[in-house]
């Protein structure tokens, strides 16, 4: 059964990554599919950023691959590996629904997320560079990416706020999100990579039109950087003897 988990996790890593080579024409939510069409929202990340995706994809087909020849039935690589192929499974039709719905598209990447972040739980610090990082890169940047696709939704439907409003709502569900998953989870530090990248990169591209998202975004990445270098601090210093 080990096997058949680490051949799954490896088939569904392919086509997840294959999936923008059947879906070319996505750049974002099509404005026209909102009531209130959302041009360039302040919660979305400058283009630029998503060029972690090619980091992404390449990092976890290594980790499948290496999983499957040389960690097949290692009990440490095995439990993470339902997790990380539902949210892969989801994420192989994640681009074609979002052309169609933002909003069962938000609904699958908060499920991707909870997914991502139970594989980054139980990853093992054993080959932690090959399993927990690429997993936890990918679950970093599904947190602020899920967060800033209910951001544009809410904002597309004219649900309560508008778009800066939804923007700091949305930026702060990211952030407590994250830094609760870096003090509970502990996930490796490539987590808050991910989500320090996303949060730069909406500073960067809101700092002259929406000064105030950009500041608060660039303090949440400096935050989540903090964060996990005091928890990793706290986690390499040796305890001392009660009494």
């Amino acid at each position: 059964m080990e096997r058949v988990k680490a051949l799954l996790v490896l088939v569904t890593t392919v086509t997840f990554a294959a999936s923008p080579v059947f879906v070319t024409s996505f750049a974002g939510y099509d404005p026209s599919l909102f009531p209130v069409p959302q041009i360039d929202p302040p919660v979305q990340p400058a283009g630029w950023a998503f060029s972690i995706w090619g980091v992404i994809y390449a990092w976890l087909i290594l980790s499948a691959l290496f999983g499957l020849l040389a960690r097949a039935l290692d009990d440490r690589w095995d439990r993470p590996r339902w997790p990380l192929f539902a949210a892969l499974l989801i994420g192989t039709f994640w681009l074609w629904t979002a052309t169609l719905s933002p909003v069962w598209a938000t609904v699958m990447i908060f499920a991707m997320l909870v997914l991502a972040l139970g594989a980054a739980a139980r990853a093992p610090t054993h080959d932690s560079w090959l399993l927990g990082a690429p997993v936890s890169l990918f679950a970093g940047w599904l947190t602020a990416a899920s967060f800033a696709s209910l951001g544009i939704t809410a904002a597309g439907y004219g649900l309560w706020m508008g778009q800066t409003a939804w923007a700091f709502a949305c930026i702060t569900g990211a952030l407590v999100v994250g830094l609760t998953a870096l003090i509970t989870l502990r996930p490796h530090p490539t987590y808050a990579l991910a989500l320090a990248w996303a949060l730069a990169a909406i500073a960067v591209k809101d700092w002259s039109t929406h000064t105030d998202v950009a500041l608060f975004a660039a303090l949440g990445a400096l935050a989540t950087l903090a964060a996990t270098v005091r928890s990793y601090a706290l986690r390499a210093t040796p305890r001392r003897p009660a009494g």
